[in-house]
């Protein structure tokens, strides 16, 4: 088997075998296929698309490139959640204690953020102690104990992955669906879990910018998750505007805090709830109904945050900190932006309050540069919100003053003002299961 043959065939519209996709992953991850080649494949299947199928294959084996994540040593239905990344996206801090609360183990690797986007790994280690660095036992033994953990991935989960997407970044063919499907979901596949709850974020501050793209996404992981026997649902949830009001690291951990003891804002609460009772059905705790009641209770009583403290304190955290936010690093410099005319917000840039707060040192433009922990934003108004001059906008934190004006010129930009009050912008979009896309919004 020649890999020019496999580039022709994809570059003629025919489908791939299994054989063939087989080739190309085992050839390109041991290097005998050189990086000219793969750019070729990934440019013709860019142009000409591949089947559910094909999608499917590709997924599999490019999960089976590297270590998988054995978890049968955890009882029950294994449960994970991945988001397609956004700004003010702490739900993984909230949701997988609310679900581990009610006896459904989730052990979940994750990323860091990069450019706009925040990464859950980061965030975790603004908790003062906090490791995400554990051992595979270790991270199997507080699963098994404490029902959840949040661990960075092993450095050789996916390798094929890691390839194709530095390949992908530098040849123009990182918008393909296929191709983010199957980088997606075999990183999911490798990590192990029963079942797979995807959060496929739609808007300005994401990588989907809209509806029609961002089911088209969902439509293909929760079929390539269903082919290989994994029980998979996707939500499509507004990334319009910031989720909540905290934008930067420590600041997002705190309020994941506050959306377990029942003190968070709407749309980041109502979020979580949704996502974690999506967990609860896929490990067959009931309907959406019965778990979206079970998730409440759970906040309601406290044992969510609980679950917190005890997966933070496992993974060697201060769970003193989740009480007492004193206990994190303090930005040395605050700054209050407040507005300059009036009216109503009718828009914010996510995309650019994010890389405000990036500016301010919470982000990162390499995954090897420094983060403040302390770096962030603080929103004070939303979409539909009434702001004269004078009024506060968002309070900036940061450890390096210098950062401020730029950030402060950024975030300006990200708001826009009308005369009119917007429309509620709905929080969740589309539902997408085996069953089908149901419209939410």
């Amino acid at each position: 088997m020649r890999m020019y043959d496999i580039i022709r065939h994809k570059r003629d519209g025919m489908v791939l075998t299994p054989q063939e996709i087989n080739h190309f992953v085992a050839g390109y991850s041991d290097g005998t296929i050189p990086d000219y080649q793969a750019a070729a494949l990934a440019m013709a299947i860019f142009l000409r698309g591949m089947t559910s199928r094909e999608t499917a294959n590709l997924t599999m084996e490019m999960s089976i490139s590297g270590d998988t994540v054995d978890l049968s040593s955890i009882s029950g239905i294994k449960v994970d959640k991945h988001s397609t990344g956004g700004v003010g996206d702490k739900t993984t801090l909230a949701v997988v204690p609310l679900v581990a609360s009610l006896g459904v183990p989730v052990p979940k690797m994750s990323g860091r953020g990069l450019g706009h986007t925040g990464g859950t790994l980061d965030k975790l280690e603004s908790i003062p102690g906090l490791s995400v660095q554990i051992e595979s036992e270790r991270f199997l033994e507080i699963a098994r104990t404490v029902g959840c953990a949040v661990v960075g991935q092993t450095a050789n989960l996916v390798p094929a992955d890691k390839k194709l997407y530095a390949l992908r970044d530098v040849t123009a063919t990182i918008d393909c669906i296929p191709l983010i499907a199957s980088s997606i979901m075999s990183k999911k596949m490798a990590a192990g879990a029963d079942a797979i709850l995807l959060d496929v974020k739609c808007g300005s501050g994401a990588f989907m910018k809209t509806r029609e793209r961002a089911i088209e996404l969902a439509v293909s992981m929760v079929g390539i998750g269903e082919h290989v026997g994994r029980r998979t649902v996707a939500l499509i949830t507004d990334m319009d505007q910031p989720l909540g009001r905290a934008v930067g690291n420590s600041l997002e951990v705190m309020e994941a805090c506050d959306v377990l003891k029942g003190t968070a804002p709407e749309d980041i609460a109502e979020t979580c709830v949704e996502l974690a009772a999506n967990m609860l059905v896929l490990a067959e705790r009931g309907d959406l109904s019965e778990c979206r009641a079970l998730v409440r209770g759970q906040i309601a009583n406290g044992r969510g945050f609980a679950k917190l403290c005890e997966m933070v304190e496992a993974q060697g955290g201060d769970p003193l900190a989740l009480a007492d936010y004193a206990r994190f690093k303090q930005a040395s410099a605050v700054h209050e932006v407040r507005a300059k005319g009036s009216g109503y917000v009718v828009g914010i840039d996510a995309e650019a309050v994010g890389m405000a707060s990036a500016t301010l040192g919470a982000g990162r433009e390499k995954i090897e540069d420094d983060i403040d922990p302390s770096a962030g934003i603080m929103l004070a108004v939303k979409k539909g919100d009434f702001v004269e001059p004078g009024d506060l906008i968002a309070t900036l934190y940061t450890s390096s003053e210098k950062t401020i004006p730029d950030a402060e010129e950024q975030l300006r930009e990200a708001y826009t003002l009308g005369a009119e009050k917007p429309d509620p912008t709905p929080h969740f979009i589309a539902r997408v299961s085996a069953d089908g896309v149901e419209d939410l919004g």
